[in-house]
């Protein structure tokens, strides 16, 4: 996946730092819808979570390689739908990566926007963060406040997906 922030001014394409524009692009996003929706400290393992898997869905989604400001509207119903509850996102993600991957290395370039996705996929696999128990009997948890509820320890991506989409309905 070129993207045109990729290639080099002179043209030559040889031994320059590439700058990762597209993952860029899609982390600002992302920071940017959960910061409006204030539903986390940005100084958190939440919001991380949350801004990481927004992103992934967002440089992910980008099929055409052309993240644009001016789109960034129209593609919040794309977004919702590839966050909804009901979709395999973590499938999706692990598919497009290895189609990525796969053009990469067709490119035999360098795909600095590719590894910086892959480094929050990895972190949002296989961190976990504790979080309130959804699937726990209301009520049967230990007496006090919510907050006080039996706590499981659940991968970042099952945290911060909702919270991303819940962003995007607030954005």
């Amino acid at each position: 996946m070129l993207h045109r922030g990729q290639e080099s001014t002179d043209g030559t394409g040889g031994g320059e730092l590439t700058v990762p524009m597209a993952w860029l692009y899609a982390e600002y996003i992302a920071d940017e819808l959960l910061r409006t929706g204030d539903l986390m400290p940005p100084t958190s393992f939440e919001f991380r979570a949350g801004r990481d898997a927004l992103a992934l869905t967002i440089f992910l989604s980008d099929t055409d390689g052309e993240l644009s400001g001016i789109r960034v509207v129209t593609q919040l119903e794309t977004w919702l739908s590839l966050t909804a509850y009901d979709m395999p996102w973590q499938d999706w993600v692990r598919e497009r990566m290895a189609g990525l991957a796969v053009a990469a290395g067709e490119a035999g370039g360098p795909a600095p926007d590719l590894e910086l996705a892959e480094a929050a996929w990895r972190w949002l696999e296989e961190t976990e963060l504790l979080a309130p128990d959804l699937n726990a009997v209301p009520g049967g948890g230990a007496p006090g406040g919510e907050d006080e509820g039996p706590k499981v320890w659940t991968p970042a991506w099952q945290l911060g997906l909702p919270l991303g989409h819940l962003a995007i309905h607030l954005f």
